[in-house]
């Protein structure tokens, strides 16, 4: 069992945000910003996908617009991610979003923060202080020499102190970095000093490939800490990828178990049956499965029986034909091409 590190509570719209509250799953959307009508159509794909938090640019008033529109379209909170123009924070306030992502390295002076704090305190919005390898503040990379975890965390606490000058606590915080590495270090140093709600992610993090690979490892490695209360997989793709690909990783380290949890085998020269496109077709199969349950996939009868014992069901691959395990007691023989169907009977079953 994870201990989570403690967390104070924040509320973003009708989602609750650290605590013992479910780790979420977000994205953002990239259709242009002034177009509304794509944005509305990606965040409705989005929701439909799962998504819990959706976040969009908001880099001028023509955008406010879309965000208007967007709200309008789906009933999960959505996020107004800000960039050098604190008015821009200001607008979206005004038009009801439910969350203000601030760089504050590139959002202005002391007083312009102030401005965006005293709007989100009147309407209760939450802000996240979003700290980004790649804007940090000049001081700080001529304190430090570069972007180190030490200079993102150092950025991090200065507007976390900030916003508290201002009398505002209602702060997620994120410091995101291409270097895995470095995020892990900076997310492990940040939260030993706040008690703040931790959104993760590896920034720029590549293609699907790349992008799965660095954030399993960067969000992965802090959610088995405990750390980490909100997650996005950023990857150059259509943005509902990401959310599966979140979901997975919530999987894989076994915080996410109101679902299938398939166990595989790799296949080998034993192997008689189509195991790939057995196994994908039991996931695609089990994909809205929403019960506790782990499903054992095995090719042949050498570790079949064996890990289909540690599985709820399974089956383990004969010559065309296939086992079908529960708890390690043998239920059926059937011939391959039956094998989906009759699995997913005795698991209807259960």
């Amino acid at each position: 069992m994870i201990e989570r590190r403690k967390s104070r509570v924040v509320t973003a719209g009708n989602l609750k945000i650290g605590g013992n509250n479910p780790i979420s799953v977000q994205s953002m959307l990239n259709a242009p910003a002034e177009d509304a009508e794509a944005n509305v159509r990606q965040a409705i794909a989005l929701e439909n996908a799962g998504c819990q938090i959706v976040r969009l640019t908001v880099p001028n008033k023509e955008a406010v617009k879309t965000l208007y529109a967007v709200k309008d379209a789906v009933k999960i909170p959505v996020v107004a991610d800000i960039h050098f123009d604190y008015r821009c924070a200001l607008e979206s306030v005004a038009a009801g979003v439910d969350k203000v992502r601030i760089n504050p390295g590139n959002i202005g002076d002391d007083e312009k923060v102030r401005a965006v704090v005293d709007a989100c305190r009147l309407h209760n919005v939450p802000i996240r202080i979003g700290v980004n390898s790649g804007s940090l503040e000049k001081e700080l990379l001529a304190k430090y020499g570069s972007p180190t975890s030490e200079a993102m965390a150092e950025s991090a606490m200065y507007h976390i102190k900030l916003l508290e000058k201002f009398d505002f606590n209602d702060i997620v915080v994120s410091i995101k970095s291409s270097d895995v590495q470095k995020m892990v270090k900076a997310y492990r140093l940040v939260a030993d000093m706040c008690d703040y709600p931790l959104h993760l992610g590896v920034t720029e993090a590549g293609t699907h490939n790349m992008a799965l690979v660095k954030s399993s490892i960067g969000i992965g490695s802090l959610l088995l800490d405990g750390i980490g209360d909100t997650i996005r997989v950023s990857m150059t793709a259509d943005p509902v990828t990401e959310i599966k690909a979140g979901f997975d990783i919530l999987k894989g380290a076994g915080i996410k178990n109101d679902c299938a949890q398939i166990v595989s085998c790799p296949t080998c020269g034993r192997t008689k049956i189509d195991l790939i496109g057995l196994a994908e077709k039991i996931e695609k199969a089990l994909a809205n499965y929403n019960k506790p349950i782990k499903v054992a996939v095995m090719g042949c009868v050498v570790n079949g029986p064996g890990e289909a014992k540690e599985a709820d069901i399974g089956v383990a691959g004969g010559d065309g034909c296939g086992v079908i395990f529960k708890h390690g007691e043998v239920l059926k023989k059937v011939q391959e091409e039956e094998i989906v169907d009759e699995l997913l009977k005795e698991i209807e079953k259960m």
